[in-house]
């Protein structure tokens, strides 16, 4: 036997020994849909004999309600092949011969010899792990059953390696284009670790080439050493077993079935860590002697992302669901007092109806529409959280004359004023600055609303703005009931009220809107304060995003 025709056959033999010894289902279907080939790991899977299934048509493994959408899949496949894994975000379904059902998870290739396309899929039980003994021992017979007769087939084509026919020739190249092509992770070991098979997904999941891998190392170069750490005592705590090095963790753990469709972490050359499903299995000769160990590895990066957006998604439910309760809960206590108000004197202004009671009369009106202005006021600020929540807050910035806007604002909040209570507001600088002026705008209703809740009467309240160059600063200070060392750790919270505000009514909302718009526009906001003799607030905007430059030439 001359040395091309024995490397030729060594070749043969490792791609058919993956072939047929992968713990992993493989089918291979031509354009037309016809089942051409089938490993006996998938023939187990389906329940079928190899010759009950070459020839029938994919759509046999598959429950008839998918069936018309597949054909159509598998059409567009056949335009465009490329690799991928199928139903991502889905639920795939298989149908065994009993007409069981079962989920399955599906990576789907293609390669051509011959002229004739060929399509090929990685197919995997998410229905369950083979943790129960009887399997175990049933699989591990099926896999020493599948060895003898693969020997025999072996010595009886050393006999005849010569006289190889064509069909053999394509199987090889078949069975070579499944593995270069799979996106599956596959590598083998001798019985020592070291990596004696390295196809071309591993390089690309790793970012090692076969030739820094092959003979050189054992698995642990792209193992997590916490997981292997974890691994060892999880051997001595379950099976007293001490493993002498690392990868003998990695081959005990396997030799007990203990790495299968398991979920870990591998350390690319980059150092970066990627999630993978892996499974190792053990590979015997006929004598049943260890001869080396099989990797399959999955990345599953997608399948982890997809798992923390639904987390985040159902998280960010579970805050806006809160939310809605509290809204409720705070709307039917804030409510009640202007509604009541609302009712009360519009029905004492009824009952005025002499000219001489014309200062009842407009007594009564005023407080609807003070009360009238509080609802609204309340509404806008749920509506308003409601949007920050839900990130549709939008700004529009635009240039605007801020002195007239504040005056403006100022002026609409004159009826809310106590008795003796005034507003003294004062601007510096230039006026005009690049904002967006609705939010300011809600910014010095809520902060001056505030500042006349909670001042007695006779109580001034002092607006001050600014505008240079470096920045717009403005400020609005009272002389209320301040605010307590405690309780200004949590301002800026939804829903909070001090200590000494139970009495006032308000919703807790304002400050945490406040904060939101300023943060938005960049802004930066502090705060003053000192129980029982005022707060300031302060906040300022840099010129480098809202003041245009060249106003100051």
């Amino acid at each position: 036997m001359n040395q091309q025709v024995y490397q030729d056959f060594h070749i043969s033999n490792q791609y058919e020994a993956f072939f047929k010894h992968a713990s992993i289902g493989i089918i291979v279907v031509n354009q037309s849909g016809d089942i051409t080939n089938a490993n006996p790991f998938l023939l187990t899977l389906f329940g079928y004999e190899e010759d009950e299934l070459l020839g029938r048509k994919i759509e046999d493994l598959i429950p008839a309600r998918f069936h018309h959408n597949h054909q159509q899949h598998r059409e567009a496949y056949n335009k465009n092949p490329k690799t991928r894994a199928m139903g991502i975000g889905m639920e795939l379904f298989g149908k065994k011969k009993d007409g069981t059902e079962f989920s399955v998870e599906v990576s789907l290739s293609n390669y051509e010899t011959n002229g004739e396309k060929y399509a090929f899929a990685f197919i995997t039980d998410n229905t369950h792990r083979l943790n129960d003994k009887n399997e175990i021992s049933q699989l591990y017979n099926d896999l020493e059953l599948n060895v003898q007769n693969r020997t025999k087939e072996l010595t009886r084509t050393l006999s005849v390696l010569e006289l190889l026919n064509e069909k053999h020739a394509i199987t090889l190249a078949n069975q070579k284009a499944i593995l270069d092509n799979a996106r599956v992770m596959l590598y083998a070991m001798n019985e020592n670790g070291l990596i004696q098979f390295f196809n071309p997904e591993a390089i690309r999941l790793t970012g090692y080439e076969a030739s820094e891998v092959v003979k050189k190392h054992t698995p642990t170069l792209f193992h997590r050493s916490v997981e292997i750490d974890t691994c060892r005592q999880e051997l001595f705590n379950q099976h007293e077993i001490v493993a002498v090095n690392d990868f003998d963790v990695i081959k005990q753990k396997a030799l007990k079935n203990e790495i299968n469709n398991l979920e870990c972490f591998f350390v690319n050359k980059d150092k970066e860590e990627i999630p993978v499903s892996l499974t190792i299995t053990a590979i015997r000769n006929k004598q049943n002697k260890l001869v080396g160990f099989m990797g399959v590895a999955i990345d599953i990066t997608d399948r982890k992302k997809a798992v923390v957006n639904l987390l985040e998604a159902l998280n960010k439910e579970k805050k806006l669901g809160e939310m809605k309760s509290r809204f409720v809960s705070m709307a039917s206590h804030e409510f009640r007092t202007p509604l009541s108000t609302i009712l009360s004197s519009a029905y004492l202004v009824e009952k005025y109806s002499e000219l001489s009671e014309q200062p009842k009369r407009e007594k009564h009106i005023g407080r609807i529409i003070s009360a009238v202005n509080n609802l609204t006021n309340i509404l806008n600020e749920f509506l308003s959280v409601g949007k920050i929540e839900e990130g549709k807050l939008v700004l529009n910035i635009s240039n605007f004359n801020v002195n007239k806007l504040i005056e403006s604002t100022v002026a609409d909040l004159k009826t809310m004023l106590k008795v003796g209570q005034e507003i003294n507001y004062s601007h510096e600088g230039k006026e005009e600055i690049n904002l967006d002026g609705s939010l300011l705008k809600n910014i010095v209703i809520n902060l001056v609303s505030n500042a006349i809740k909670f001042s007695a009467e006779n109580k001034p309240i002092h607006i001050t703005s600014s505008c240079n160059k470096d920045e717009f600063v403005i400020k609005v200070k009272d002389s209320g009931i301040g605010i307590s060392k405690e309780d200004q750790e949590h301002l800026m919270e939804r829903f909070f009220r001090g200590a000494n505000a139970v009495n006032v009514q308000g919703t807790g909302l304002g400050l945490h809107i406040v904060s939101k718009y300023v943060e938005c526009m960049q802004g930066k906001m502090t705060y003053e304060s000192v129980l029982n003799e005022g707060t300031t607030f302060t906040i300022i905007f840099k010129p480098s995003i809202l003041i245009a430059h060249e106003d100051y030439d």
